[in-house]
């Protein structure tokens, strides 16, 4: 996303380049920079809850308004004084399109209307069948009015609660009942974001792929996250392994040279899409209706015949990938 480190190296790397010519450019790519490294530690607390508990307001909710409010913070930035500015810059052209569209992907996620991920705070909550005693509709357990009274008796009339409402508009006043999405929606707007997150990411790869390279870290991390976005958002897996395994296939086929700070990254990413070429699929399945690899076959003949079942006869790669990046 917003927050991946190939991101926030280009992100230092092209502000320190820019800075004598560009001061205003510059001092706005370096606060988006601080911006992603903060909302990078959000995402992964939310990404370890797997859906935010709206009832825990210090905690969940907290998380669940900060991210949102981060990445909306980061998107007027890049919009409004990223955007208009590198029509002269190749990378960092690719890269400001990429984080439009990772701002966007982070809305798609959290505060999509309808939701598409059970991250966001307005997945409806599932109701928990408790084994045909009835629906668990979470109501609290019952207790005697002896229990709820407290020990401590007030001795001013402030201490019993808000003060009572003038004679005659006891009826009238009415506190108001606030949920955790309009809260939200003071923030951002409940709308659908899917239709121009995915508009956005596909003018970022097309432009990747008219201005770099197949193994271009900074192209392998915009491929990396459209492949997420397709699996998690648009729902469309075998879309998200096939991209996964094209974008493997141009890596291998590129013959530009690299540096060794964007081999390492590119070795990282591939590794990422070599993951995500599998994701979903059962243990020992594959595209072709789960049969096993020739590997696997050979492995289980050789176990059959007599042979120790601990040898094991390493994988045959494509054509053209017999070498690793």
């Amino acid at each position: 996303m917003a927050s991946s480190e190939v991101d926030q190296k280009f992100l230092g790397r092209l502000a320190k380049a820019v800075e004598p010519n560009n001061a205003l450019l510059a001092s706005m790519l370096f606060k988006i920079l601080g911006l992603s490294i903060n909302v990078a530690g959000q995402l992964v607390k939310a990404r370890k809850q797997r859906r935010l508990d709206t009832t825990r307001m210090t905690q969940s909710l907290e998380l669940y308004f900060h991210i949102l409010w981060l990445s909306r913070e980061g998107l007027v930035m890049l919009e409004q004084y990223v955007l208009p500015m590198v029509g002269d810059y190749v990378e960092l052209k690719v890269l400001a399109y990429k984080l439009r569209a990772s701002f966007y992907h982070i809305f798609v996620l959290f505060h999509n209307n309808p939701p598409v991920s059970p991250m966001g705070i307005m997945t409806p909550e599932p109701l928990r069948v408790d084994k045909g005693k009835g629906v668990d509709r979470g109501e609290p357990p019952y207790m005697p009015p002896e229990y709820l009274r407290s020990s401590i008796q007030p001795t001013h009339p402030y201490e019993q609660g808000a003060p009572a409402p003038p004679p005659g508009f006891e009826g009238q006043v009415q506190m108001p009942n606030i949920t955790p999405e309009a809260a939200a929606n003071f923030l951002l707007p409940s709308v659908d974001y899917l239709p121009t997150a995915h508009q956005y990411f596909r003018e970022a790869i097309a432009l990747a792929d008219s201005l770099l390279w197949g193994s271009h870290s900074l192209r392998l991390s915009l491929k990396t996250e459209y492949a997420a976005f397709l699996y998690d958002c648009v729902h469309d897996r075998e879309g998200s392994r096939r991209l996964a395994k094209q974008t493997i296939a141009e890596v291998y086929e590129a013959t530009e040279g690299l540096d060794d700070d964007m081999y390492d990254d590119a070795c990282e990413l591939v590794t990422v899409l070599g993951k995500m070429m599998k994701r979903g699929l059962g243990a020992g399945s594959s595209r072709s209706g789960g049969k096993p690899s020739p590997s696997v076959t050979q492995a289980a003949a050789v176990s059959q015949s007599g042979e120790s079942s601990a040898t094991v006869v390493p994988s045959v790669p494509p054509v053209g990938m017999e070498n690793p990046i």
